[in-house]
């Protein structure tokens, strides 16, 4: 157990907010600031910190390693796919207006722009809080050199 409880406490009472506030900035940045990126460092934060306060081998618990890195390649998948998407569909790369009319209209997404838009986004967001939270293992785990 750790010699200080209430930094324990008060991180596990402030996790649940940082991340609230990552899809917040995640899901609002189509209409104003934010996006992908800067949710993608939130979102990593929250990890990091919980990494800090708890230890490495309790953030590899939650966030083990190889999910970790399988969410790199899937945020640039998710990225890239879309603009081949794009291009499959008669488009040019991160055309996003092909997609009003071919992905499942019943979906009823306000534009293609919209759509395109949040996926890449999302692609962004999961690769960069991936990269941030594969940095802070490299890091935190690397050994004291005598």
């Amino acid at each position: 157990m750790s010699a200080f409880p209430i930094i324990r406490i008060i991180t596990k009472l402030l996790i649940p907010y940082i991340l609230l506030f990552a899809f917040y900035v995640q899901f609002h940045g189509d209409y104003g600031p934010g996006g992908g990126f800067q949710a993608g460092v939130i979102f990593a934060s929250a990890l990091i910190l919980y990494g800090l306060v708890f230890g490495l081998d309790a953030i590899k618990k939650v966030a083990p390693p190889i999910v970790i890195e399988k969410c790199m390649a899937l945020g640039v998948l998710v990225y890239a796919g879309t603009g081949a998407l794009t291009m499959a569909l008669g488009g040019k790369f991160l055309d996003y207006n092909v997609l009003e009319h071919h992905v499942l209209p019943q979906w009823h997404v306000p534009s293609g722009q919209h759509l395109g838009i949040f996926l890449v986004e999302l692609g962004v967001g999961i690769t960069v809080t991936a990269v941030m939270t594969m940095i802070f293992y490299a890091f935190a785990g690397r050994k004291q050199v005598q």
